[in-house]
C-alpha cells in the first residue's frame, strides 16, 4: 500500500516568517546590496546604500522602488551620483521621481542638470509644480531665496483660533515643516509668526491679530546670504526663518535643516579654499574637474617657492661660509608658518560664525599678534639654550631667537590680516589663504634670518 506523505501545516509565526523572507527575496535592496529595505526605511540610509552599487544596479534598484521612496532617497544622494542616476534614468521615471520631491528638492536637484534636461523633466511636471520649482530655480542659490521651502503654513490673521486650528488640521499633511503658523494680511504681507503650540494655548474665539501684539517678527529678505541666514538662525535658536521679498510678503522660509547643509557646506568650503582645493570638491568630483580647479593654486605657490628660493639664493655665500645655517634656517619659517595658521583658522573660523565690525576684527588682529608675540618670546628662550648647547656659540643663538621671533609675530598678523583683506576684497576669506600665508612667512623667515647671519655672524 502506497504511503501518502502529507506536509504539516506550518504555524503562525513560521509562516509569518516564510512571507517576511520571501518579501525580502523579492525586495531590490536586498537582490542588489545583500540587506533588506525594511531593516532600515530612512532616505538617508538607502541613498548611501545606492552610493555602494554600480550606475546599472543604482537604475535597477530607483526603478523597481516606490515613487515616494525613490524620491526620497534620490534627495539624499551626493550631487556627482544623482546627476549620473538621473541622466541614466528613463526621462518619464526621473520627472515622476523629482515630481514627487518637496519643491526646493527638486529645485536644488534640477540646478545640477544641464538645462536642457531639466527644461525636458519640468515639461513632464504638472504645469503648477513646474512652475514653482521654476520660481525657486530663478532664485540665486547663495541666498535665502535658493534655500528656502515653500511647503509651510500660511493663516490670516482675520482667523480665530479655533478656525485656524481647524485649518492647520486639514492642511498640515501636505506641508514638510510644520513648526510655526506665518500669519499674513490680505496683501500676503508677512505680518506675524506662531508657533504651533502658542496657536494651541490662544484663547478659541481670539483672533490672530491680537495674538500677535507680543511677538516679535524676525524676517530675512530672498536676497539675503546663505550663510547670514545661518547666522540668525543660530542666533534667535528657530527652527524656521520666514523669508520675505522687500514689500515684506511672505515668500517661503529656510528650516534647521537647511542650515546644517549650509553650515557644513561652508564648513567644507573654508577647509578647501585655504588650501586652494576647490569648493564643493570631493572624491567623486572627476579628476579633471578636480585638476583644474587646483592648478591655478598650485601654479601661484610654485611661484611663491621660487620667490623663497630666490631670497635663499641671495645669501649663498653666507650659506657656503657657514653650513650650519641651511640647517637651522627652516626652523624660522616653519615656526612662523605654525603661528600663522593658527591665528588664519581662528579668524577664518570667527568670520564664518559671527559678523564682525571692522573695528573688532583689526583689535582681533592685534590680538593675534600679542599672541605670536608671546610665543615667539618663550620659544626664543628654548631655542637661545638650545642653539647654545649646540654650537656654544651665543651669538648665532641670538640672530636664531630674533629672526624666529619677528617671523613668528610677522606670521600671526599676516594669518590674522589675509582673511580680512580678502574679505575687503569682496572674495572668499578662506580662499587660498594658507599660501598667501606661507609665501609671506617663508620669504620673510629665509630673509631675517639670513641676512642677520650675514650682518652679525660674517
Amino acid at each position: 500500500m502506497d504511503e501518502k506523505i502529507s506536509a504539516s501545516p506550518l504555524s503562525p509565526e513560521d509562516q509569518a516568517a516564510e512571507e517576511k523572507k520571501s518579501g525580502q527575496e523579492d525586495n531590490p535592496l536586498t537582490v542588489l546590496s545583500g540587506q533588506s529595505v525594511q531593516d532600515s526605511h530612512h532616505p538617508a540610509d538607502v541613498a548611501e546604500r545606492l552610493e555602494l552599487l554600480s550606475l546599472k544596479e543604482q537604475v535597477d534598484l530607483v526603478t523597481a522602488l516606490p515613487l515616494d521612496q525613490a524620491a526620497e532617497a534620490v534627495a539624499e544622494l551626493d550631487e556627482h551620483t544623482r546627476v549620473g542616476l538621473l541622466e541614466s534614468l528613463d526621462p518619464d521615471t526621473a520627472a515622476g521621481i523629482v515630481g514627487e520631491m518637496s519643491p526646493d528638492d527638486a529645485a536644488d536637484v534640477l540646478d545640477e542638470l544641464d538645462e536642457d534636461h531639466s527644461d525636458e523633466l519640468l515639461s513632464k511636471l504638472h504645469l503648477e509644480d513646474a512652475e514653482e520649482i521654476r520660481s525657486l530655480m530663478a532664485f540665486d542659490p547663495e541666498t535665502a531665496g535658493g534655500v528656502m521651502n515653500t511647503e509651510i503654513i500660511i493663516l490670516s490673521q482675520d482667523l480665530s483660533a479655533d478656525e485656524a486650528i481647524r485649518q492647520v488640521r486639514s492642511g498640515i499633511e501636505d506641508k514638510e515643516i510644520p513648526y510655526y503658523a506665518y500669519i499674513v494680511d490680505r496683501n500676503e504681507v508677512l505680518v506675524g509668526v506662531l508657533s504651533l503650540r502658542d496657536l494651541m494655548l490662544c484663547p478659541p474665539r481670539t483672533h490672530l491679530k491680537d495674538a500677535l501684539k507680543n511677538h516679535e517678527l524676525i524676517s530675512v529678505v530672498f536676497d539675503t546670504g546663505k550663510e547670514e541666514v545661518a547666522r540668525v538662525i543660530g542666533h534667535y535658536n528657530f527652527m524656521a526663518l520666514p523669508v520675505v521679498d522687500h514689500e515684506g510678503r511672505l515668500l517661503g522660509v529656510v528650516s534647521h535643516d537647511d542650515v546644517i547643509d549650509i553650515i557644513q557646506e561652508l564648513a567644507s568650503e573654508d577647509m578647501l579654499g585655504m588650501v586652494g582645493a576647490g569648493p564643493g570638491e570631493t572624491t567623486d568630483t572627476p579628476w579633471f574637474d578636480s585638476v583644474k580647479m587646483r592648478l591655478p593654486w598650485l601654479l601661484v605657490n610654485m611661484l611663491n617657492s621660487a620667490l623663497a628660493a630666490a631670497v635663499v639664493n641671495l645669501f649663498d655665500g653666507s650659506i657656503a661660509q657657514m653650513a650650519i645655517l641651511a640647517v637651522f634656517m627652516p626652523m624660522v619659517a616653519n615656526q612662523a608658518g605654525n603661528t600663522g595658521q593658527q591665528a588664519l583658522a581662528v579668524m577664518i573660523r570667527q568670520l564664518a560664525m559671527e559678523k564682525f565690525s571692522r573695528r573688532k576684527a583689526w583689535w582681533a588682529v592685534v590680538r593675534e599678534g600679542k599672541i605670536g608675540l608671546a610665543n615667539g618670546i618663550i620659544l626664543g628662550l628654548l631655542v637661545w639654550t638650545a642653539v647654545f648647547f649646540l654650537t656654544g656659540r651665543a651669538d648665532l643663538a641670538l640672530v636664531m631667537v630674533t629672526a624666529l621671533l619677528t617671523d613668528m609675530v610677522l606670521g600671526a598678523f599676516a594669518g590674522a590680516s589675509i582673511p580680512l583683506l580678502l574679505k575687503e576684497m569682496g572674495r572668499d576669506p578662506a580662499q587660498a589663504s594658507s599660501i598667501f600665508l606661507t609665501a609671506i612667512t617663508d620669504g620673510a623667515g629665509f630673509f631675517l634670518f639670513l641676512g642677520l647671519a650675514t650682518l652679525v655672524l660674517l
